[in-house]
């Protein structure tokens, strides 16, 4: 069964593992296109190609939830309050106004106001976040246990948020709080044992909102987020096109984290 939503499109499956894909959206809707610059309306800062990269996680019988609004739009992967993720670093706003360069995002005068920023979490968030929770507590309920994994992917080099390169692999546990320790050993594990992508556990990018609000591991839901550069799957310049002989070195990798996550039992 295939649910879709005005706001997002989920593929139920058959095992205790989610995937949200919260920022691989393109959608700005055309009432709000005027208002942004228009070098906005080409989404530059979305997770490009990831439905297609784990096109994969279906097969193995995976959940899968993505969007259809860009994170221009509104960011799935930031609390409704809007507290930053990253206290002391530049970020991005649950509504953003910049781009990753810091660039503003709107035309004098276009940023949302408080109110638009609320019909925006009634119109897109809620609806997305409604789904995931309904997904987890349904996987938990047929499996005893649910495993979220949080995909992401990003520019290797962005002045803006974060010093020099990133490593290719950025798995993010919020420092262990959110997912069982031997999870998080075994996903180490994986990284470790290969060498041709360099890799960090819990480094610049500990996990988003998704990864901290739903990982509850004394209450049997694990999450994961994996932020991944761009230059590991495709080009990371305009028209910034998928790149399938790079996608199918580093997809073994992803189906082995991926594989882990839906075998792994609570101990």
């Amino acid at each position: 069964m295939i649910a879709d939503h005005p706001c997002f499109h989920l593929k139920p499956g058959t095992t205790p593992l989610l995937v949200s894909l919260p920022h691989c959206g393109e959608l700005i809707p055309d009432e709000l296109k005027s208002r942004y610059h228009p070098r906005a309306l080409d989404v530059e800062d979305t997770d490009w190609h990831l439905h297609k990269l784990y096109a994969f996680a279906a097969e193995m019988g995976a959940s899968v939830l993505q969007p259809r609004a860009s994170r221009f739009v509104i960011d799935l992967n930031r609390p409704s309050d809007n507290a930053p993720m990253y206290p002391g670093a530049n970020n991005t706003e649950l509504c953003p106004t910049r781009f990753f360069t810091g660039d503003a995002l709107y035309v004098d005068g276009g940023a949302p106001t408080e109110a638009e920023i609320r019909r925006r979490i009634a119109q897109w968030w809620q609806p997305y976040h409604g789904a995931v929770a309904t997904e987890l507590a349904r996987l938990k309920a047929e499996h005893g246990h649910a495993v979220i994994f949080d995909g992401h992917s990003i520019k290797s080099e962005l002045p803006w948020l974060f010093e020099g390169r990133l490593p290719a692999l950025n798995l993010g546990t919020v420092d262990g709080k959110s997912c069982a320790p031997s999870l998080r050993g075994q996903l180490g594990a994986v990284l470790a044992k290969q060498d041709r992508y360099t890799h960090v556990v819990d480094g610049r990018f500990k996990g988003g909102y998704i990864t901290r609000h739903y990982g509850r591991p004394d209450d049997g839901i694990h999450a994961v987020q994996l932020e991944m550069i761009w230059d590991c799957y495709m080009d990371e310049t305009p028209p910034f096109a998928y790149r399938p002989d790079k996608a199918a070195q580093v997809q073994p990798l992803l189906r082995e984290l991926l594989r882990t996550m839906r075998d792994w039992k609570p101990q």
